[in-house]
């Protein structure tokens, strides 16, 4: 069976591939069009489709849109209501609702050859569960998904017995943890939708002053549901604006709803245990981005394993429409990799390269140089296979740089055109990572942080935030052999088992998916070399 999954209502549109329910590929618009997100949440662009991450899903398949068995879209209209009745203000919706019924009919023409009788609609927190409980490597796991709106919920709880998803709970809007953190990432001046982890982030330099009072205001209800009060945001801390430096106000305020956030998280979780007895736990929906609370649910809470999907924010939603509709076939195989976009070859590669008329060399020994290069303090644009999907750099498309550097996280935030109290993240082998860092582990995808063991703080500054901990990413070397030998090549120059890693992008920009990307980046930033596959591009040789 084959079946293309499409998001499109809200934000980060997308398309996943499922074929014989193998996930083929799957990536986000933002990548095609070069704009973040993809597209404001706002109700009149739910019309618009994933278009280019369509037909890229079809032809990396070698399919023509008549071949597709089935398309996924992960909002079902005839789920929602009247917002209004619900305590929610979006004068909006009604369009949104409207295109979403539409969809079959854009799908079709964004398709030429689809026949809209194809496209089956399936419930915006159902694609997310399945994104979660059907790619996992758990034939059985508890299921939470939490973000800040569907059709009229913002919030499920269920179980899944092989390819089964038996739904427990589920909370209907106004309350919402998701619209909480994005109601407070507006207050403090962010772009809501979209910076909520840089408020993640900040509430590590605050302390939780105003948790009692959170407490009353967000709070689980016993039966797998909560309430989220109205919160008047100016009696805690001013209003921030873009741009504008943060006071110690607006950061305890960020880490007391943080605070709060991963208590109700953990009430929520092991709720779910109580009613299932699952050994696995699996999450998705914007929520699960926020790789401290999932921390705290892996340590604390009752499971034995925690899986969160990498593209746990409505991105992923493309792909559990897709696996959702496969499992009417058996349960799909597990997801093995984050690494599912597109992909240049090494002689397309050169060949750009040699039309920009760029000097390169093409090294024996890439690792060598490139951990040479890192020994040296240089900053280096890594670019490898397949491009990720989902917001993390998992090194296909990184930025690295020496560890033991603490001016290294400021200078790759200047690079970036970053905030300055925001933290980097390690790399580091699988097999030492539980000598350094203490936490779930392995972790691949980056979404949990971990707590820096005290004897290597001081050897590796730069990914070490504010307080203590990193978010880490282990490296398989049977997943990724080129990447493990640079990190056996750099501690070998260095004596640090550990590489900075940060996306390969600059602020408000999406990451780099293509090589002419590549290129745009290289040659507006102090990057001192740009690694393309197998080719190396130095900044002294080319601008002079």
């Amino acid at each position: 069976m084959r079946v293309l999954g499409v998001n499109a209502i809200f934000h980060d549109p997308s398309a996943a591939l499922v074929v014989d329910g193998r996930i083929v590929a799957a990536a986000e618009e933002e990548r095609f069009s070069r704009r973040k997100h993809g597209k404001r949440p706002v109700p009149w662009s739910a019309w618009e489709l994933p278009e280019q991450a369509m037909r890229w899903c079809l032809s990396e398949a070698g399919l023509r849109p008549d071949e597709i068995d089935l398309v996924g879209y992960s909002f079902d209209p005839a789920l929602c209501v009247d917002l209004g009745g619900l305590g929610v203000t979006d004068p909006g919706d009604q369009t949104r609702v409207d295109y979403a019924r539409r969809a079959p009919r854009f799908l079709a023409a964004a398709l030429p050859g689809l026949d809209p009788d194809k496209v089956k609609f399936v419930p915006h927190h159902v694609a997310h569960a399945a994104s979660a409980g059907l790619a996992a490597p758990y034939e059985e796991s508890a299921c939470l998904v939490l973000d800040g709106r569907g059709e009229r919920a913002s919030h499920l709880a269920g179980r899944y017995d092989g390819p089964r998803l038996e739904v427990l709970a589920a909370q209907d809007l106004p309350h919402s943890l998701g619209l909480l953190y994005e109601d407070l990432t507006e207050h403090l001046g962010f772009l809501r939708s979209s910076d909520e982890y840089k408020v993640m982030a900040l509430a590590s330099y605050g302390k939780p002053r105003h948790l009692a009072d959170f407490r009353e205001l967000v709070r689980t209800t016993g039966d797998g549901g909560f309430v989220t009060e109205p919160i008047d945001w100016n009696a805690y801390a001013p209003k921030g604006s873009s741009g504008a430096d943060l006071n110690d106000d607006q950061a305890d305020l960020a880490c007391s709803v943080q605070r709060r956030l991963e208590e109700v998280l953990l009430e929520l979780a092991s709720w779910l245990h109580d009613q299932t007895g699952a050994k696995a736990l699996t999450m998705a929906g914007g929520t699960a981005l926020n790789c401290v609370a999932n921390s705290v649910i892996a340590r604390h809470g009752p499971y034995d394993h925690v899986w969160v999907q990498p593209a746990a924010g409505d991105a992923g939603t493309s792909l559990g429409a897709a696996l959702h509709l496969s499992a009417t076939a058996g349960r799909p195989l597990a997801m093995q990799t984050a690494a599912l976009g597109r992909e240049w070859t090494d002689d397309q590669i050169a060949q750009r390269l040699q039309q920009a008329a760029l000097p390169f060399e093409t090294p024996p020994d890439l690792a060598a140089v490139v951990g040479q290069a890192l020994a040296d303090d240089q900053i280096i644009a890594w670019y490898q296979g397949r491009s990720e999907y989902g917001p993390r750099a998992l090194g296909h498309r990184s930025l690295l740089a020496h560890p033991g550097r603490r001016e290294n996280l400021e200078r790759l935030n200047d690079i970036k055109g970053r905030e300055q109290f925001r933290p980097v993240a390690p790399l580091v082998l699988a097999e030492r990572a539980a000598d350094i860092f203490d936490g779930p582990l392995p972790s691949p995808y980056m979404l949990f942080v971990h707590d820096v063991a005290s004897a290597w703080r001081e050897r590796i500054p730069a990914v070490v935030h504010v307080d203590g901990t990193a978010r880490i990413q282990t490296v398989d070397r049977a997943d990724e052999p080129l990447l493990a030998n640079l990190l056996e090549e750099f501690e070998r120059r260095t004596g640090l088992p550990v590489l900075v890693n940060t996306s390969l992008n600059t602020a408000g920009r999406p990451m780099v998916d293509s090589p002419a990307d590549a290129l745009e980046l290289f040659g507006s930033t102090p990057v001192d070399l740009l690694v393309l596959g197998p080719h190396v591009i130095r900044r002294a040789g080319t601008f002079r």
